[in-house]
């Protein structure tokens, strides 16, 4: 029987092509990186309830945002005296759990307007925050962001599993008279994405701010230009990283084409 020997040339065009083959395979887990990165922002998801609860003089609601079954805040109607000044007052406030925080400042638990960015740059604030107090004494002894207000929103920062969430609840305040408050609750949301904001009012869409378009905020969100996710795109659709996503049953497809990569 005869015996062949291989080619030196061919040899050293298999070791050509064994690099540009693990060339071709640091490119396509950069780019799997950043595909997965994609991806994880598109699981980005806003949560939103709907209710209608009423809170009258003495009543009070615990707020489940996530539904996991643990109120993450409890809204109390409650009048208060107090014997030094022989005062009361009708108090409406939020009592947050644990680690459980609200958006607030000298008035105490803010009162925001719709389209207002809830996250991270804002001051927050937990333990027990008013909302709205008012006295015996006239109308102009009412206290608090939330006096006489509708459609407003509290801005929450919470704990699902150890990590941060921000969501906001939609509420309507009415300060009638001395000694009175009604509060109901009309919706609240969250992000299921943590350290993502929420904007106020918002109830559905996977970005932080209104005016952004999904594929926008993608890239905007990762630090990536249109153009970076442009040529992903076209990386795909030539088919490079196809075989790559077989595992090891896409090296014979490389193989086959190896004469014609060494031929060239």
């Amino acid at each position: 029987m005869r015996q062949f020997s291989r080619p030196k040339e061919m040899s050293n065009r298999s070791v050509s092509f064994d690099k540009r083959l693990n060339s071709y395979a640091l490119a396509a887990s950069a780019a799997g990186v950043s595909l997965l990165a994609l991806g994880q922002s598109s699981e980005a998801k806003i949560v939103y309830t709907r209710t209608h609860h009423v809170i009258g003089n003495g009543g009070s609601y615990k707020l489940d945002i996530n539904h996991d079954r643990i109120a993450d805040l409890t809204f109390q109607n409650t009048l208060v005296r107090t014997c030094t000044s022989c005062s009361s007052n009708q108090v409406l406030e939020a009592s947050l759990a644990r680690h459980n925080q609200v958006v607030h400042n000298y008035y105490g638990a803010v009162a925001l307007k719709p389209g207002v960015q809830i996250g991270p740059k804002h001051d927050f604030k937990g333990g027990l925050q008013l909302m709205a107090r008012v006295g015996v004494l006239s109308s102009g002894s009412a206290f608090g962001s939330w006096v006489n207000v509708n459609n407003r929103y509290l801005g929450v920062k919470f704990q699902i599993k150890g990590k941060t969430h921000y969501g906001w609840a939609r509420l309507n305040v009415q300060v009638p008279g001395p000694l009175e408050i009604t509060a109901t609750l009309t919706g609240y949301a969250y992000e299921t994405v943590p350290n993502k904001p929420i904007i106020a009012g918002k109830t559905k869409g996977d970005a932080d701010d209104t005016d952004f378009s999904s594929d926008s905020a993608n890239s905007a969100e990762f630090g990536r230009s249109d153009s970076d996710v442009g040529r992903i795109s076209n990386a795909l659709r030539t088919g490079l990283l196809g075989a790559f996503a077989l595992g090891a049953r896409g090296v014979p497809l490389w193989r086959r084409k190896e004469p014609a990569l060494a031929g060239r």
